[in-house]
């Protein structure tokens, strides 16, 4: 990992966590660098139970970590000023509506010690499912056509994903084969 405040705060983050054997994944942005897509961030988004959430803010809160008031699980990283975004298990990406992904249990997030990222299955079915709900997510789209073009992800690929987002894949695997690289 990198020495940024983002990738001190992760790696801070992810060991207390370990330390105190409550299962976490990280998502969003970290998690695409991981997939190999680089993508600039500034906050760090993990996934976590209500219940751990709520053992870790008892644990934490005053000692290296406040909450932001920017909702309900916004959380700061005080040695390092880094924002750690909360989104919890049962919980529905995108639009919060109910739709047939959720965000998982954090326990399926794959071996790493102590950063743990969910499989690339479980991380492009997320996104997909918020671009496809939520019009100010379009972004996780961009990301999506993006980790399939940089991993050479094939078309069936789309097998191994929730059946309500494979379509979009479909769409965005057929995008990414005409888009230009990075040179």
């Amino acid at each position: 990992m990198g020495q940024a405040p983002v990738h001190l705060a992760m790696e801070k983050i992810a060991r207390l966590l370990d330390e105190m054997k409550i299962p976490s994944a990280v998502i969003g942005a970290m998690a695409l660098n991981e997939a190999g897509y680089r993508r600039v961030t500034e906050d760090v988004d993990l996934l976590l139970t209500h219940e751990d959430f709520d053992r870790f803010k008892h644990a934490w809160l005053g000692r290296g970590y406040v909450e932001t008031g920017a909702g309900e699980a916004v959380l700061r990283d005080t040695e390092n000023d880094v924002v750690i975004d909360v989104v919890f298990a049962g919980d529905y990406p995108g639009d919060r509506e109910p739709k047939p992904v959720r965000f998982p249990d954090p326990a399926i997030a794959e071996i790493g010690a102590p950063v743990r990222f969910l499989p690339l299955e479980r991380l492009l079915e997320l996104k997909l499912a918020s671009g496809i709900t939520a019009p100010h997510r379009l972004r996780d789209l961009a990301d999506v056509r993006e980790v399939i073009r940089i991993r050479a992800l094939p078309r069936d690929f789309a097998e191994r994903l929730d059946g309500s987002v494979r379509a979009k894949y479909d769409e965005l695997w057929i995008a990414a084969q005409s888009a230009p690289g990075d040179e």
